[in-house]
């Protein structure tokens, strides 16, 4: 085989490699535009992160038995917000009605819009946390600088205490975090943007 050849070989595998990362870059920026919407739907036709347990109705019966609830606040890549629980963790009766608030701060100098996803660990508690009111997958805008208060309002199932699987668990971790809403420019900016909460359960 001649130099030419082999050059020529390289050079194509070279740029095959190049477009395939290229390709991949691109649908990763994809991905985190359609994350929201494709998790919603997923949680909807799985029932997956406590979705399906979106209720009305709070709980008739209250158990004299108290289990943990911490919270957790994240914020994707290219939305510059700040994002943090008002309280970090609350200990609640089983069956208790209880709402707690999220704070959420736009630092840039334009409007700009979110929409949280959610996460309920251990995964085995998700079916058993009710939430009444919760900003999950809501489109939100924020001014610039505008700061604002997100309630959640929820209840642990008292069913929770029967099932082996979760008649043990003691704390719950309620996650969410917020991506910049589909169809919004992702904000270039020189400060750093903030991730608030604890990763660690």
């Amino acid at each position: 085989m001649s130099e030419t050849s082999k050059a020529e070989k390289t050079s194509l595998g070279n740029g095959a490699i190049v477009a395939i990362c290229c390709s991949f870059v691109i649908g990763m920026a994809g991905m985190a535009y359609a994350a929201v919407p494709l998790y919603e739907m997923f949680c909807k036709v799985t029932g997956y992160g406590g979705t399906t347990q979106r209720v009305e109705q709070v709980s008739e019966v209250i158990l004299d038995k108290t289990i943990k609830v911490r919270f957790d606040a994240n914020v994707g890549p290219g939305l510059p917000w700040s994002f943090t629980p008002v309280q970090r963790e609350v200990e609640v009766k089983i069956g208790e009605t209880v709402q707690i608030l999220y704070k959420a701060r736009n630092n840039a100098s334009t409007p700009t819009t979110g929409q949280a996803t959610f996460n309920v660990t251990p995964q085995a508690a998700g079916a058993y946390f009710n939430k009444v009111q919760c900003f999950c997958f809501t489109e939100t805008t924020l001014k610039p600088g505008e700061e604002m208060e997100m309630p959640v309002v929820f209840f642990v199932d008292p069913e929770i205490v029967d099932p082996v699987e979760t008649k043990d668990i003691h704390t719950i971790t309620l996650s969410y975090t917020f991506f910049p809403h589909e169809g919004t420019k992702p904000v270039a900016s020189s400060a750093k943007i903030k991730v608030e909460g604890e990763n660690k359960l």
